[in-house]
């Protein structure tokens, strides 16, 4: 048509938006950090040897039925066979049975440990670090008068000194327990105090925090709802730190004799009981050193990968 002119491109309708990945919508951080994590493969095949551990020694006694303490002089020392997969001890019992009963303490009392660290570092650290002042210097002050003092002669002499009070108290197996967990806890949880200490002095400065507290509100919800949820991302990767250490520290005093007694086989003391042997059956000692070696060199992959999913300014 004469006159007419030809229409705009700005005047055209615009073109749909292409709709976003529904999986993005549905992305939470605990999904991006599990995503993450799926990516750093030691991590993935230590879970998976983490995993079949802990599912052994919790599922194995069900069906390797033979008893820990079935002595059997016929068969002392004999090497792993069919019969003994992992061999027998200088009584003649069966290491596998008795692997399988020790790894659920050496296991339990790693966790255990883990868990009394992590609380009483979160404490101390959310206190110093939303605190000011003589609090937190208080606070520091003790945290480094713990870190100075030395972890295994203090782990041998409180263990020495109060393991019999306890005994009367809670039973052998259950006071060693208890003692174990809380004087391996009670000296790891400096480095987690430290950790969280610092989180919250970078994270009581931030703009979400600000606007919490202009909103009216208390100290303890803001810390409960926004700076301690921000700040475990490192507490989590020092638990698994933690749990190593724990199982170390205990098959140590085992290994030294100060810590379960002879008829409970931890690790640590299946080791201590297979040191006069080494030369005729290495095998007493190569398993149970085995087993802790698979167990920390796991959880401490673990732990990599979960600083590299937890550490938002890492690429993966």
């Amino acid at each position: 048509m004469a006159g007419s002119t030809l229409a705009s491109a700005t005047d055209s309708p615009a073109a749909p938006a292409p709709p976003r990945d529904a999986r993005a919508l549905r992305s939470t951080p605990a999904r991006e950090a599990w995503r993450r994590f799926r990516k750093h493969k030691l991590a993935m095949a230590s879970c998976a040897v983490l995993g079949i551990i802990i599912l052994g020694v919790l599922l194995g006694p069900l069906v390797w039925t033979v008893p820990i303490d079935e002595i059997d002089f016929t068969a002392r020392l004999e090497p792993p066979s069919l019969r003994h997969p992992f061999g027998t001890d200088d009584l003649g019992q069966d290491l596998l049975a008795r692997m399988l009963y020790g790894g659920r303490i050496s296991l339990a009392v790693g966790f255990a440990a883990m868990a009394v660290a992590i609380v009483v570092g979160i404490l101390i650290g959310a206190v110093a670090g939303i605190s000011r002042g003589s609090v937190d210097a208080a606070l520091m002050w003790l945290t480094d008068l713990f870190l100075s003092l030395p972890e295994l002669p203090l782990l041998l002499l409180i263990i020495y000194l109060f393991r019999d009070g306890l005994k009367d108290v809670l039973g052998a197996e259950l006071s060693v327990f208890v003692l174990i967990v809380l004087v391996i806890g009670g000296f790891r949880w400096m480095q987690v105090a430290r950790l969280v200490r610092a989180q919250f002095f970078s994270l009581r400065e931030k703009e979400f925090v600000e606007a919490a507290r202009a909103l009216g509100a208390s100290t303890p919800r803001v810390v409960k709802r926004h700076i301690l949820p921000n700040s475990l991302g490192p507490v989590i990767v020092a638990a698994t730190i933690d749990v190593a250490a724990a199982i170390i520290a205990e098959s140590t005093l085992s290994f030294l004799g100060l810590g379960f007694p002879p008829d409970i086989p931890t690790w640590g003391r299946l080791l201590f009981d297979a040191k006069d042997n080494l030369d005729f059956a290495p095998h007493w000692a190569l398993i149970p050193g085995a087993a802790i070696f698979l167990t920390v060199l796991s959880i401490n992959f673990i732990g990599d990968g979960l600083r590299d999913a937890l550490d938002p300014r890492r690429v993966l």
